[in-house]
């Protein structure tokens, strides 16, 4: 096919500065010549074929000045905010978009800076130039030297990210509330990630050497990561010589503003392991839960018997449920249930004390005090105005009150934490389309895809572009990790991925101990290693305090968080097992080995390396995190399932807790640096050609063991049904109609496109003759015929088209889950079973406004329920009728009566305020000190490729 290579070149720009405030870095020497290099780069993206978008916007550092200036008058600085309008705009516009008009709502993602739009060009050293586009700010970093591209990316991302970094690595240390403030949200954090990833300056060290010492790979991954912390730590010098480092410094008592005191810590090695551990804490994790399993089948049991109820619970777990939609063709056999298990064990009824890793809380901690948000309505107002465009008068107004240290304007922004409690959560997110080239009108696949990681000011990701010797790649990094781009595209292929949350992590039950050799109980801290000798268990422990500062303004308190470690893995919790008592212990198998996908994203950035689909999944397969990669190039889509899967011995059940010692496990387990045997990448959800690929975190391949609740209606179908329906209509797919299959699949309500129907066919032989239940029928009806969406007819008209509906589900749902499966299934074991699947996740959910919904819920339990008792055909149903009974006619009375409660619930009651629309808006929760203004809801990834390449290197 014909194609041509686009070179692009750069003029020279003067350094324009708007404010002292805003002034770019002067140049510390004289760098590569950019446009030379730019101009060197090979890119087969061709004309309008790769674009990109992460709102709110690049810039995510603010001056103190420019903090004071979001909350007294609303501005923001430059290229903070310039992509949220344009996110948001194609929800509103989507239906006429043709792939001319997709400048609008995404920024331009081929290599290099467009001629006439070089904001700012500098060096930051004499390897490395950063040329910095006026339209959107990100940085191409063009380096002479491997050395001098990897310190230009530790330099732009501080630029960009310092104080989140700063926030990341101190949360990775298990100090966030030292360093942030002790409000709830950090505590929540720093709580979560020290149960899951709890290090030592050594352990992440130890993690470093090994990788180093691995081989040519390790060791020039390792010289990357120090010339990238020498890029960060260069950055911090020249902000404090300049006085423009990001003003929450000040806010959270790290510098004076007026006297200049206090000095920002560098950066090292072991800061970075502990940041990756918290994104693959995050995203990259699976597994885990058996306890809470054990207990749920416990439940089952007590309500139906033993052999009734492991049946139930079986059929309950749908770890491999035959309905359920699937990304890859083919067979993929890992980690479910054996026929014959060994070393299987339950804890007795009721004995499971969950171990709490916080001690000795004083002050604050102890009492519950917290400082309310204190935001301004200033700061949250729509607009893109910078400090520099204010009137003179209040430009010195906001410099004098810097200067003068009166910075009453900020107080209590961070009162509800720096980091947000949710986001602690489980955030199994993102989604990806590919088509093929044999269904779309150029002949080349076309791909809109990634990560779907939350909505913050600024973002938890940030965009670059690196340039350098065997580096070229565009695309999205988490700061902290960004000196090889994540997620983005290469010369002429371009990845991205979705979590997996395949099962990498079990729970085994240990024996606990005394070393004296008296009885033990469940308070007992020793346990019978491996060796058989009775071992104490190794406590991690950190010793927070914190006082309140500008910024947050929790009153002071303290506490002590001490993880306990046994080889085995870390204590979860404590109970019995027929009478004695144990500790269960989780052993997750990246953990200790944070830093080995490194080599995986190493050479995603290397076009050298990925010269094919193959090359990319082999790439891949270097990637112990759980996450689903997504490929094309101009010829093929791939898919590639990552992970390190621990090869389990014959009989083991990873899906209750295993007994430490017994024949089951892990093969080739080593204790001290916890490595394994790993199932080989063949054995993983692969292909290389399919018609399409889609993912939603959906289950990805047949056998492939999911978690609860993953059947025949999860938020993936609202991808796949759209995307194989157009391809049997025979529709050739273009960037813009993928883009418009993705755009109305994120503001569709999964239960009105996916179980509604099976709910009305249940109400057509009701008695629906009350007016009111009429009327919600006829409501319902009508919205589901309209493809059920959540949107404006038009912008701003202030509600929902088909908002009466909406209303009605969204009071229905959790009326209709209980009243349909509580009387069956007992208050007990309904209650067991919502704690490990939530009963629905609406937009507005808990108040969250964060975006993606409908990835948890009884979506799949209330549809297969449902058709049984209807007679309609189920595969795989849940083994007991619920609904009624069982009794049509009895279940058919449940529905009108719910019904009919929920068409007379007002919106007060399901809404806060009573707004619906503004309940279910999308809130960038500020990770600094720079509020956002809300757009409309949609689910859709935080950032998104639309990509479309017209050829390859051949």
């Amino acid at each position: 096919m014909a194609h041509h290579v686009r070179r692009r070149t750069a003029a020279a720009l003067a350094v324009i500065c708007a404010t002292s405030l805003a002034a770019a870095p002067s140049a510390a020497a004289d760098g590569p010549d950019a446009a030379a290099l730019m101009a060197a780069v090979e890119d087969h993206c061709g004309e309008n074929g790769c674009h990109d978008i992460l709102p709110p916007g690049q810039n995510g550092n603010a001056t103190l000045v420019e903090i004071l200036g979001n909350q007294m008058f609303g501005t923001r600085p430059a290229h903070s905010s310039d992509q949220l309008d344009m996110y948001d705009d194609l929800l509103h516009d989507y239906q006429g978009l043709d792939d001319a008009g997709l400048d609008s709502y995404f920024m331009d993602a081929s290599f290099g800076v467009a001629e006439g739009d070089v904001g700012r060009e500098y060096s930051p050293r004499g390897d490395v130039t950063i040329v910095r586009d006026d339209s959107y700010g990100v940085p191409h970093i063009y380096g002479e030297t491997r050395e001098g591209t990897m310190f230009g990316a530790g330099y732009a991302v501080a630029e960009d990210r310092l104080f989140l970094m700063d926030v990341l690595r101190n949360l990775g240390r298990g100090e966030l509330t030292p360093f942030a403030g002790g409000a709830e949200g950090n505590r929540s954090f720093e709580q979560m990630l020290w149960r899951t990833a709890p290090y030592t300056e050594e352990d992440k060290q130890a993690q470093i050497d090994r990788v180093a010492a691995s081989g040519e790979r390790g060791a020039q991954a390792l010289a990357d990561v120090d010339s990238y912390i020498e890029g960060i730590n260069a950055y911090i010098d020249a902000s404090q010589e300049r006085n423009d480092y990001p003003g929450e410094y000040v806010l959270t008592g790290h510098k004076n503003a007026v006297t200049q005191e206090g000095e920002i810590e560098h950066f090292k090695p072991t800061d970075i392991v502990g940041i990756a551990s918290m994104v693959g804490a995050l995203f990259g994790g699976g597994g885990g839960g058996e306890v809470q399993s054990a207990v749920i089948k416990l439940a089952f049991q007590k309500q139906y018997g033993a052999e009734k109820g492991a049946e139930l619970w079986q059929d309950w777990r749908m770890e491999n449920d035959p309905e359920a939609t699937v990304t890859v063709d083919g067979d993929f056999p890992y980690s479910g249930t054996p026929e014959d298990p060994v070393g299987r064990v339950l804890p007795d009824e009721g004995s499971v004390e969950p171990y709490d890793i916080v001690h000795d809380e004083q002050g604050s901690a102890a009492g519950g005090a917290s400082a309310q948000a204190a935001a301004s309505e200033e700061s949250t107002a729509e607009g893109g105005e910078q400090v520099s465009d204010l009137p003179a008068k209040k430009q010195e107004q906001l410099e004098t009150k810097a200067e003068e240290g009166d910075l009453e304007a900020a107080e209590g922004i961070f009162n509800e934490g720096v980091l947000p409690a949710d986001l602690a959560e489980p955030r199994g997110m993102s989604n990806a389309l590919l088509v093929s080239g044999e269904h779309t009108a150029s002949g080349s696949p076309v791909a809109v895809m990634g990560p779907q990681t939350g909505y913050f000011s600024p973002q938890l990701l940030m965009v670059q572009e690196l340039q350098g010797p065997g580096i070229s790649a565009r695309g999205a990094s988490f700061p902290g990790t960004s000196f090889y781009v994540q997620m983005g595209r290469g010369t002429d292929y371009a990845w991205s991925a979705t979590s997996a949350g395949q099962d990498i992590t079990d729970t085994f039950a240990v024996d606990l101990c005394e070393p004296d050799g008296s009885a033990p109980d469940t308070s007992s801290r020793g346990y019978i290693a491996e060796d058989g000798s009775c071992t104490g268990f190794e406590e991690l422990t950190v010793e927070n305090a914190w006082e309140p500062t500008v910024a947050d303004q929790t009153p002071a308190g303290s506490y002590r968080l001490t993880a306990l470690r046994s080889e085995y893995g870390l204590v979860e919790s404590f109970a019995t097992v027929d009478g004695d008592p144990v500790a269960f212990v989780q052993r997750r198998s990246t953990y200790m080995r944070e830093v080995d996908s490194i080599i995986g994203f190493q050479q995603f950035n290397e076009p050298e390396t990925i010269t094919s689909a193959e090359a990319f999944q082999e790439a891949a397969g270097d990637i112990g995190y759980a996450f689903n990669w997504h490929y094309a190039d101009a010829e093929e889509i791939a898919f590639m399932n990552s992970g390190a899967n621990p090869v389990r011995t014959e009989g083991t059940d990873p899906n209750l807790p295993i007994a430490a010692g017994s024949e089951a496990g892990w093969q080739g387990w080593d204790p001290e640096h916890n490595g394994a045997d790993y199932t080989p990448p063949e054995q993983h959800p692969n292909t290389i050609g399919q018609d399409y690929l889609v993912n939603w975190n959906n289950k990805v391949g047949r056998g492939y063991t999911a978690g609860w609740g993953s059947g025949p209606v999860h938020r993936g179908d609202l991808l796949d049904g759209r995307v194989s329906a157009l391809i049997e209509e025979g529709h050739d797919f273009t960037k813009s109609s993928l883009t418009r299959v993705m755009m109305e699949a994120g503001h569709t309500d999964l239960r009105g496109e996916q179980v509604l129907p099976v709910l009305l066919r249940a109400l057509e032989d009701a008695d629906t003759s009350d007016p009111e239940v009429a009327g919600a029928v006829a409501a319902l009806t009508a919205w589901e015929e309209a493809g059920a969406p959540r949107r404006e007819a038009a912008r701003d008209d202030g509600s929902y088209e088909h908002s009466e509906a909406i209303r009605i589900m969204d009071a229905w749902w959790p009326l209709l889950v209980s009243a349909q499966f509580e009387p069956g299934l007992g208050e007990g074991l309904y209650t067991e079973l919502t704690r490990a699947v939530q009963v629905g996740e609406t937009p507005f959910g808990d108040g969250g406004h964060k975006g993606s919904a409908y990835q948890y819920g009884w979506w799949s339990y209330v549809d297969k329920d449902l058709r049984s008792v209807l007679g309609e055909e189920v595969e795989g149903p849940l083994g007991e009728q619920y609904c009624g009974g069982g009794d049509a006619g009895e279940c058919r009375t449940l529905l009108v009566d719910t019904l009919a409660d929920a068409a007379a619930t007002p919106a007060e009651e399901i809404y806060p305020g009573g707004d619906q629309l503004a309940a279910d808006t999308v809130v960038h929760q500020p990770l600094g000190g720079i509020n956002m203004w809300p757009i409309a809801w949609q689910n859709r990834p935080t950032y998104q490729m639309v990509v479309e390449f017209e050829g390859g290197r051949g």
